[in-house]
């Protein structure tokens, strides 16, 4: 049958929890409870118990309620994250729902984080309303407004817990039907199209565009991902769950960002995951001749006196200085040369986006010549390969090019595997 499991503190939510196991169950679906308490009593029986949940993490249930609370919590995160995973891997989870405040929410969202894309996952919590992105990250998990605190069952929360309890059964049953059929023997000529991620920003559309209809037109299915920060770490996140056959990296704003303090940076991390894992990588320096700020009037004093452009009324970027592109070239090289597959980077030495251009309010050769001549002294020597275009990043044939280069790597490997 299909299986659900909800994680949560049944010390403080365990009335909460075994109503929802009881909808559950008249839902049609299996319930697997999983205890992330670790103080009270748990109110009610869970299927994983909260010590199984603390040695799973590496440690015991009495060590933890000696320990702060901070600390007690993140260790129990980890047990929670060990403990889906194992459900997972057994086939007994198709979906997964929790509910919390603040400290359920943060342990029950790691764990859930760490599932596969395409697994449901529901949280109902009372931080869902603000600023979720430490809780989701780059994972694919709705989140659901509880309206009230959880703290019982009541007029306001059992319709809302309700709609959860409907919705991740649905979510589930469909997610084991996909799953029973890609386990089912293929027909002839049968099978997806090979993935293949790509990066783009507002200023590098035309040419990732160009990229992006070329590699379709080989048979790829080209998953965009937006160079801002969160699609970024996205792309990093699915590169290392290792589904793309090829990633055509060629916008990497979030580094500048990232350097610089913009709002936009993807952390320290990008530009990491492919490398990691051996898959074809072609790079190029999109977007790395600015930093994204925020609306102009919360532009920081340090950069006040710098070349701006309000790009929208949310977002003001300046201009990286001859200085700040050199570090990058630096950094970039470094991130290559640990590449364990097959890397090339394409240099388009007309210019790094649409404000980079030939006349241009960012075309700045000077800026631009450092990031290229410290990008390649740091690659000498490894067996990262550079070509040069004596092209903008946007023209098509620049995106077409880097395409056919991506094509052919990923042929070489298939063909040697």
């Amino acid at each position: 049958m299909t299986s659900v499991v909800l994680v949560g503190t049944l010390d403080t939510k365990g009335v909460e929890y075994g109503w929802l196991r009881e909808r559950l169950l008249r839902a049609g679906v299996e319930v697997v409870l999983v205890d992330t308490g670790i103080m009270g009593e748990p109110r009610v029986n869970a299927d994983v118990p909260r010590e199984t949940v603390a040695r799973a993490a590496g440690t015991e249930l009495s060590a933890l309620r000696a320990a702060d609370r901070g600390p007690a919590v993140t260790t129990m995160a980890r047990g929670a994250e060990a403990a889906l995973l194992r459900l997972h891997a057994e086939g007994r989870l198709h979906g997964v729902l929790a509910i919390g405040g603040s400290g359920g929410t943060s342990i029950a969202t790691r764990a859930m984080r760490a599932l596969p894309l395409g697994v449901p996952k529901v949280m109902v919590s009372s931080m869902a309303s603000g600023d979720v992105a430490p809780y989701v990250g780059s994972a694919d998990i709705t989140m659901m407004y509880s309206v009230v605190d959880i703290a019982g069952i009541n007029s306001i929360s059992a319709p809302v817990l309700a709609n959860a309890v409907e919705a991740v059964a649905g979510m589930a049953r469909a997610f084991q039907r996909a799953s029973m059929e890609l386990r089912r023997p293929a027909g002839p000529g049968a099978g997806a199209r090979p993935l293949v991620a790509a990066s783009m920003a507002g200023v590098t559309t035309t040419g990732v565009d160009a990229a992006r209809e070329r590699l379709t037109e080989l048979g790829y299915e080209v998953l965009v991902f937006h160079s801002s920060g969160t699609g970024g770490r996205t792309l990093e996140t699915l590169a290392g769950q290792g589904i793309f056959a090829g990633v055509l990296d060629l916008t990497l704003g979030e580094l500048a960002d990232d350097l610089c303090g913009g709002i936009l940076t993807a952390g320290p991390d990008r530009l990491s995951a492919a490398g990691r894992a051996g898959i074809p990588q072609v790079v190029s320096l999109g977007a790395l001749d600015m930093v994204k700020f925020g609306p102009l009037e919360t532009l920081p004093e340090r950069a006040r006196y710098r070349r701006i452009r309000v790009h929208n009324p949310s977002i003001t970027v300046i201009r990286t200085t001859e200085s700040e592109c050199a570090e990058l070239g630096r950094r970039v090289a470094a991130k290559l040369r640990a590449s364990t597959g097959p890397t090339a980077v394409c240099l388009p030495l007309r210019g790094l986006s649409a404000l980079g251009a030939p006349g241009g309010p960012y075309h700045e050769p000077r800026a631009d010549g450092a990031l290229f001549s410290t990008l390649r002294e740091g690659l000498r020597g490894s067996a990262a390969r550079l070509y040069d275009y004596d092209t903008h990043i946007n023209d098509p044939a620049f995106g077409r090019a880097a395409a056919d280069r991506l094509h052919t790597m990923i042929d070489v490997v298939s063909a040697a595997a």
